[in-house]
């Protein structure tokens, strides 16, 4: 068997709005993230990590924020992308684990729903995934709810 770990990062802003979106689900929230896309920091943090895993760059190679195509996309488009890339390498997900860093929202009552939404989006079971958060204790951009960030390791594996 070959194994693989990668890991993934990403930040947006905080900017006036109504609501954010973290691993495609809507939550209401006094401010929105700010992104070329829907700048959903879940799904963009969980892309990098598989492409980082299987040498494929990141979601910028990708999907390049210079084009107009991917303005305000859906960030799911992303993940079934790299999700293709996983089956056409041969490989299958051991495990994703990631962490939301804010101080804002509080996460956990929709934290089955984030975990329902990747999992049927890269077609594994909700035992291979983790999703928490934690807060910086005030400190620095997203203590001071300036932004938000993720981040993300997966774990995968193939026979040789």
């Amino acid at each position: 068997m070959e194994f693989r770990v990668g890991n993934g990062f990403d930040v947006h802003k905080l900017i006036s709005g109504d609501s954010i979106i973290l691993c495609g689900v809507t939550i209401p929230h006094d401010k929105a993230l700010s992104g070329h896309s829907d700048a959903d920091v879940g799904y963009h943090s969980i892309c990098d990590a598989l492409y980082g895993a299987l040498s494929q760059g990141d979601i910028g190679t990708h999907f390049p924020a210079t084009s107009k195509k991917w303005r305000n996309a859906d960030s799911v488009i992303f993940l079934k992308h790299a999700s293709s890339l996983v089956n056409k390498l041969g490989y299958k997900i051991m495990n994703i684990d990631t962490t939301f860093i804010c101080e804002q929202p509080k996460i956990s009552s929709y934290n089955i729903q984030m975990k329902t939404n990747v999992a049927a989006t890269l077609k594994i079971d909700l035992e291979r995934i983790s999703i928490k958060a934690t807060t910086t204790e005030k400190l620095g951009f997203c203590g001071r709810e300036e932004g938000i960030a993720c981040l993300t390791t997966v774990g995968l594996f193939r026979h040789e």
